[in-house]
């Protein structure tokens, strides 16, 4: 008899029979209130009524329309709208079906056209696991380890984690920029460098969010080199964040963006968007794909965008997002040890545990996660030893929701207290 993967691990041991909005269902009927959102997918929520209705016409008029072979509205329609959100100069459209494929299209083109080979990555990052992407990621050896060798011309510099070095934001800044010059000067010459690849907010690093100053020591390597700044948005893009971008709370410039996740409300779709003037510089038949731009996925991204503009959904996800943040400070403050901190903007946020003496504290944070969904709470980790637990609820979740989950939260970890203090004592 077949079986799933014995090493495919799962956070929980939840049967999903349905879901609705921001919470789900199992089989039995109980209720769990989802802050996973899909790993950061469901962006509009579990089945908004209208995204189901917009995928389920699509489906009855054409579901597989290969876009190198046919047109669809669906995907005209949707390159029309998303010039209206994407960057000012990014003006065109590569689409693919995951964040690891457009991170690799992005690599493609960057290398053609600059005729550069290596790549700059940050340490903390998340690209993917395929074998490109993976050789960018450094967020834990588990993505990368054990089919070496990976893609040779990468380079991997720190990225500003004030929590990680015990310093301030501007240290940190200060120290990322210093060693990437000094890597620049020692490991990849800029004039072999096509491109630097970041994340806005490291998402399995830990959600560890950059900095303005950061972001502007890129812009300026970057243009002073001709180099090309490639801004990873799969996870803290499209609304999550409480901007429309991740990169926008560092007044960011890319030159090319990547995006998935939230894109289509969990249909699968992802896309790369460049200038006119650089996706040109691509090679003639270096672009392509058998299932990028599905029709029923660019139908499901199209109500996806009208239900983030005409809900407010970014407004909401900043509003809930300080809603969040302050009711999980609270509950640091009053639980955990000193070290521990919580971190990340909007409607990311990152619980980080670390025991009395500082150090990361993977076991507590794991079995918070695990307490959380017994509660009825799903949660999920991350973070290089896997001592964060992470917040990321849909876009529409409103504040009872998060009141109730942040009661919830409280609970799990004023339990947990209550239990570690016989053995203090």
């Amino acid at each position: 008899m077949a079986q799933l993967s014995s090493v495919l691990a799962q956070a929980t041991p939840v049967l999903v029979e349905r879901g609705e909005g921001a919470l789900v269902y199992d089989e039995q009927g109980r209720r769990y209130v989802d802050f996973t959102a899909g790993i950061g997918v469901t962006s509009t929520g579990h089945c908004h009524p209208r995204v189901v209705e917009a995928a389920r016409e699509q489906t009855g008029k054409m579901i597989h329309a290969q876009y190198t072979t046919v047109m669809h509205r669906p995907l005209l329609s949707l390159v029309e709208r998303l010039g209206g959100v994407l960057p000012t100069g990014l003006d065109q459209l590569f689409f693919v079906n995951s964040g690891s494929e457009a991170v690799e299209a992005s690599l493609r083109l960057a290398r053609q056209a600059t005729a550069r080979p290596n790549i700059i990555a940050f340490h903390g990052g998340f690209h993917g696991r395929t074998v490109a992407a993976a050789s960018l990621t450094s967020s834990n050896t588990k993505f990368r380890s054990g089919f070496a060798p990976l893609m040779a011309g990468v380079s991997l510099s720190p990225f500003p984690d004030p929590w990680h070095y015990g310093w301030t934001p501007e240290q940190a800044t200060e120290f990322a920029l210093d060693q990437l010059d000094y890597l620049l000067q020692t490991v990849s010459s800029p004039k072999d460098t096509a491109a630097f690849m970041v994340e806005p907010v490291l998402g399995e690093g830990g959600y560890v969010p950059a900095s303005t100053e950061f972001f502007a020591g890129l812009r300026e390597r970057a243009d002073r080199h001709g180099i090309l700044l490639i801004v990873d948005e799969v996870q803290a893009g499209y609304g999550r964040t409480g901007r429309f971008w991740g990169h926008d709370h560092f007044a960011g410039r890319p030159d090319v963006l990547i995006t998935a996740k939230g894109l289509a409300s969990g249909f699968p779709l992802s896309a790369i968007a460049a200038s006119s003037q650089l996706m040109e510089r691509a090679w003639p038949g270096s672009q392509g794909g058998t299932y990028g731009a599905n029709a029923v996925a660019c139908a499901a991204a199209l109500a996806t965008l009208d239900v983030i503009e005409d809900e407010a959904l970014v407004d909401n996800a900043a509003q809930r997002g300080e809603q969040l943040r302050a009711g999980l400070e609270d509950s640091v403050r009053t639980h955990l040890p000193a070290k521990s901190n919580v971190r990340g903007l909007g409607l990311m946020q990152g619980v980080e545990f670390r025991d009395a003496d500082g150090r990361p504290d993977p076991a507590a944070a794991s079995a918070a996660q695990r307490r959380a969904h017994e509660h009825g709470l799903l949660l999920l980790t991350c973070g290089a030893w896997g001592q964060v637990v992470r917040f990321i609820p849909a876009l529409i979740v409103d504040d009872a929701l998060v009141s109730e989950a942040l009661a919830t939260w409280d609970r799990v970890l004023g339990d947990a207290a209550a239990q570690d203090e016989p053995a203090r004592g």
